[in-house]
């Protein structure tokens, strides 16, 4: 009798790539609406704006391609690396930034290396970078949260995005950037001359963060996804936050509910470092990816040019990917192991 031939792994349920990504898309609703509420209306005008670049671009390079418009478009690939993106830009970014960045991911990070499936790094990452160190001014513009400073309307969201050179708008240091630029206050000290700084993290990014973590653990329940990769990477940032805090000195790197509820911790825990395309596929291999990633946020975070670092993390270690795959492929079933392996 002859057998099928097929190779695993074997998906059952209803679950696409369509659902997949509808899910994703749904789960960052809890983030985007705290952040309209301390920022404004600049994200939401963001995500807009660069949703419709995002399925432009999209559809020049499968037309370019020459693959069906259709059953690429509706996959929502796009939209999500577009979303994920301008999530991460400052909320009152010029239209141009926008447009540069979502190209730069669709076109770039995913296209360029054959389409979705196929692309190495994160595509939404890779337009974060690229915008961060081409344009480091505007990249670093965030506007003041609610509390501490006037949240602009929707007209001014809308004049900020497309007639840049007409808004006057106020900036200030994210509370990464104070800490990391800290070198005299104790922590105790930065946190009561600051105002920027709340009770654990960041005023108006710890609930930032917590809205991405409730975003996150319906992912995780919804099974989109393995908690292996976000938790490791949560646990490695906070221990070794624990482990250098001493106690709060002016070298001190900031505590480990500092570091987790404040910048994109929680947002890059979820949404970017459990990607499935470019990160680590054992089970193992996702927690020591995900450990290495909470790694290297903190030692950038503490020790590089960049205070919140979940970007260059990443695409450090989609590039490690394979490597670390390649060491921790499970044992084939009904094979003993290996004379030396543990």
């Amino acid at each position: 009798m002859a057998l099928l031939r097929l190779t695993s792994p074997h998906a059952h349920g209803p679950m696409s790539t369509q659902r997949v990504m509808f899910c994703v898309l749904l789960a960052t609703v809890p983030g985007v609406l705290v952040l309209t509420w301390f920022f404004g209306y600049g994200t939401l005008i963001n995500i807009v704006f660069g949703a419709a670049v995002a399925v432009g671009c999209e559809a020049l390079a499968l037309t370019l391609r020459r693959r069906p418009l259709g059953f690429y478009l509706k996959d929502l690939s796009a939209l999500v690396t577009a979303v994920l993106l301008c999530i991460a830009l400052p909320p009152y970014a010029p239209w141009w930034l926008i447009a540069a960045g979502v190209a730069s991911s669709i076109l770039l990070a995913k296209h360029f290396y054959g389409g979705l499936g196929y692309n190495p790094f994160n595509p939404a990452m890779v337009g974060y970078v690229v915008l961060l160190i081409s344009f480091p001014v505007q990249m670093t513009a965030w506007a003041p949260p609610r509390g501490l400073g006037p949240v602009p309307g929707f007209l001014d969201a809308l004049q900020a995005c497309f007639n840049p050179a007409g808004f006057d708008g106020i900036t200030m240091a994210t509370p990464l950037d104070v800490l990391k630029l800290n070198n005299s206050f104790l922590i105790e000290d930065l946190w009561s001359e600051n105002p920027q700084f709340g009770r654990w993290g960041g005023v108006g990014w710890e609930w930032v963060n917590i809205a991405f973590l409730a975003g996150g653990a319906w992912l995780l329940y919804m099974r989109i996804f393995t908690w292996h990769a976000p938790v490791a990477m949560l646990v490695s940032l906070a221990l070794l936050a624990a482990i250098f805090y001493d106690g709060g000195s002016s070298a001190s790197g900031g505590s480990p509910l500092f570091h987790l509820l404040t910048g994109a911790t929680m947002f890059g825990a979820f949404f970017i470092v459990t990607d499935p395309v470019t990160s680590a596929v054992s089970l193992r291999g996702r927690l020591i990816y995900g450990a290495l990633i909470g790694a290297l946020i903190y030692v950038i975070r503490v020790r590089g040019n960049y205070p919140d670092a979940v970007a260059f993390a990443v695409l450090i270690m989609n590039f490690a990917a394979p490597f670390i795959d390649y060491y921790t492929q499970p044992r084939t079933y009904g094979h003993s192991r290996k004379r030396g392996e543990s």
